[in-house]
């Protein structure tokens, strides 16, 4: 085998680096009670693998509100004001770092040649809010975020890319890895090309990550192998 590729790692954060015991949920609904009177607006459908935006664009559709990017933006703020609250409320045994991520992550910050970074649908300010909480934050140097872009492919390229642009790389030099609990995760990571670690702490089995075309997949990051798959080229 050769030298390792610089790596960029994109890691999910809910139901893959946290739960936060619905703290999202309730504050993005009581933001569509206050400025429609609809906290009832995302009940129909699951938020999982969604972006922030979509999640907003989606609701207001539902509800037959203007869905304009102007009226996601002050829906959004309105969310973030609120998850401020629903994160301090939050308890604790509900509200915690899955098994394994955070020696993962340091493990993988204590390397060279790796970046590590987010890939998640949340906007910035509401993903630093929800990792704050849980004292990781300030692991991660860049990220793709739900505010750089409403699909999903492409917030994990631009992730991707201010990974290598971290490593004085360009994009095609690296190995890219994304790792997430759903099968959207799945494919953001198959979309740029990247390797994908599924695990199953949020909806979704490693059976059905696998399924989808996850590359691994672990019940959590205590499995055997699950720091080999996410440290070692192959």
């Amino acid at each position: 085998m050769g030298p390792m590729r610089p790596t960029v790692l994109l890691f999910d954060i809910d139901g893959t680096l946290v739960t936060t015991g619905g703290a999202g949920r309730r504050a993005i609904s009581r933001a569509f009670e206050k400025l429609h009177g609809r906290y009832d607006a995302c009940d129909s459908f699951s938020l999982s693998g969604m972006t922030d935006r979509a999640i907003v664009r989606k609701a207001l559709s539902i509800i037959g509100a203007e869905d304009s990017p102007q009226a996601i933006d002050v829906l959004i703020d309105c969310y973030v004001s609120f998850l401020h609250e629903e994160v301090q409320r939050a308890e604790q045994r509900h509200y915690f770092v899955h098994a394994g991520m955070r020696e993962a992550v340091a493990e993988a910050r204590s390397r060279s040649g790796f970046a590590v970074g987010l890939g998640t649908g949340n906007v910035r300010e509401g993903a630093r809010v929800k990792l704050e909480h849980v004292g990781i934050y300030d692991q991660f140097a860049f990220g793709g975020f739900g505010c750089d872009h409403e699909d999903r492919v492409e917030l994990i390229r631009h992730g991707a890319r201010c990974g290598a642009q971290l490593l004085s790389t360009s994009l095609e030099q690296c190995r890219v890895v994304v790792i997430g609990d759903t099968p959207k995760d799945v494919d953001a990571a198959k979309g740029i090309g990247a390797v994908c670690i599924g695990v199953g702490t949020g909806n979704f089995t490693p059976e059905a990550l696998v399924k989808a075309g996850a590359d691994f997949a672990f019940p959590d990051f205590t499995a055997q192998g699950a720091l080999e798959a996410l440290l070692q080229d192959r």
